[in-house]
């Protein structure tokens, strides 16, 4: 091939490509074009520049001139129609592109999570570890080994929800701590966390089912006072310096036993619908182990003595953030929650 010959192959090349381009009419054909004449392994250009090392030396540089003008030919030919092709299959309605796109929220950590977390870290601080079991339980772990009495409400199917006769969802997280009691010995201090379910009306401090987390702390010479001490810490690590109030209670499995209050962090004591004008939140209820607790899961009561606790981070969570209505924790309105998550 003479360079004359090839000059008028790349003219005619680019000519057949400006024609077939200019018909196409989809994005598909336009990529077909696009690879017949410009493909790396099969387009008629790559095949043209094959002839280049058979042509003299002194004509292979007006050769590759004449291969680059055509390659940038077909290039802004296949660019115009690209163009061309987007904008009449563009919507022509009245859309502003010039507004700020929305922002797309990407998710984030849910307040109740937050709360647990930081619970957790609070007390692994202070020599607790986190101990878990399952939420189907039996019986007798939810019940029997806790103290309860064969016709205690909580067992009636108006505050349980049962799986079977005797396999029921827990109602508390405290049989992790019946389990934990059977297979190590004191001393022994576990936080277990986890969810729980109950038949409960979903009010306005109230859910079916929940996160709850319990605390238990067994060894010699353990006494309310280290209960007190214990958990009075945890408020004022939580909350910061903050009003506290123990009040005494009944709990089948402790004894003595009272539940905690803090100061509403809703209506700082003033009265609200989440404290339900008290001015005060429960935020746990706890207790000194009884030895019948102790007696069922294998431990010594005449040496060992231990005290436990159980709160709900969803509760303590309306506190941290000032949430009158616990609803609007499970309702998943990302508008709220996006203000909260981390």
């Amino acid at each position: 091939m003479t360079i004359e010959e090839f000059v008028q192959a790349a003219e005619a090349l680019e000519a057949r490509a400006s024609a077939l381009i200019s018909e196409v009419a989809t994005p598909a054909d336009l990529e077909a074009a696009r690879t017949q004449f410009l493909g790396r392994k099969s387009g008629q250009l790559v095949a043209l520049m094959k002839e280049l090392p058979v042509l003299p030396q002194e004509a292979r540089k007006s050769a590759g001139a004449a291969v680059n003008r055509a390659k940038e030919a077909m290039e802004a030919a296949l660019s115009a129609k690209a163009l061309a092709i987007t904008t009449t299959t563009s919507p022509s309605d009245d859309r502003d592109l010039t507004m700020p796109a929305r922002r797309r929220w990407k998710g984030g950590r849910h307040p109740v999570t937050i709360v647990i977390e930081e619970i957790e870290q609070i007390f692994r601080e202070i020599g607790f570890t986190v101990a878990l079991g399952p939420e189907a339980e039996t019986e007798w772990y939810n019940f029997g080994a806790l103290n309860f009495p064969a016709d205690h409400p909580a067992m009636d199917m108006h505050d349980t929800l049962y799986l079977t006769d005797d396999v029921l969802l827990r109602t508390h997280t405290s049989p992790v701590q019946i389990r934990t009691l059977q297979q190590h010995a004191p001393p022994i201090r576990i936080l277990a966390p986890g969810n729980v379910y109950r038949r409960d009306f979903f009010d306005a401090s109230h859910a079916p089912m929940f996160a709850q987390i319990e605390g238990l702390s067994v060894d010699e010479g353990i006494s309310f006072v280290d209960l007190k001490a214990t958990l009075t810490r945890f408020a004022n690590e939580f909350f910061g310096d903050t009003r506290t109030r123990f009040r005494p209670s009944y709990f089948p499995f402790t004894e003595p036993s009272a539940e905690m209050d803090v100061e509403c962090r809703i209506c700082r004591g003033s009265g609200c619908a989440g404290c339900k004008n008290t001015g005060w939140m429960e935020i746990l209820g706890s207790g000194m182990v009884h030895p019948e607790v102790l007696h069922a899961a294998g431990v010594d009561s005449e040496k060992y003595t231990g005290w436990a606790f159980g709160m709900g981070p969803a509760r303590i969570a309306m506190l941290r953030y000032a949430i009158p209505d616990i609803r609007l924790l499970y309702d998943s309105d990302m508008r709220f929650l996006s203000q909260l998550a981390e």
